[in-house]
């Protein structure tokens, strides 16, 4: 079954920070499947805080996901994600 990363960026602290995070993170796709579904195009909140921007990739399942994020190659990009910018980051098992 489907599972879902979604990262809601809040707010930015550093942007040169930020630049690095998104080359490492490209980087560390590497062999794992992932599919964009919403990557930093137009929002609207409808309910809740503000959010900057917002990211939704799928996965094969939640095991995949986790794979991904846990990997020694995203945790060093993340390292630079968190001095960047205020996200929350949500894994989502998808439906049937």
């Amino acid at each position: 079954m489907a599972a879902y990363v979604v990262m809601i960026k809040d707010e930015t602290l550093d942007k040169d920070e930020l630049t690095t995070y998104a080359q490492k993170a490209g980087e560390a796709r590497g062999d794992h499947q992932i599919t964009p579904l919403a990557f930093y195009g137009d929002l609207e909140v409808l309910e809740g805080r503000e959010a900057e921007g917002v990211v939704v990739l799928e996965f094969a399942d939640i095991d995949a996901a986790k794979a991904w994020y846990h990997s020694p190659a995203y945790q060093e990009a993340k390292a630079h994600r968190v001095k960047g910018a205020n996200y929350r980051v949500l894994l989502v098992k998808g439906v049937a």
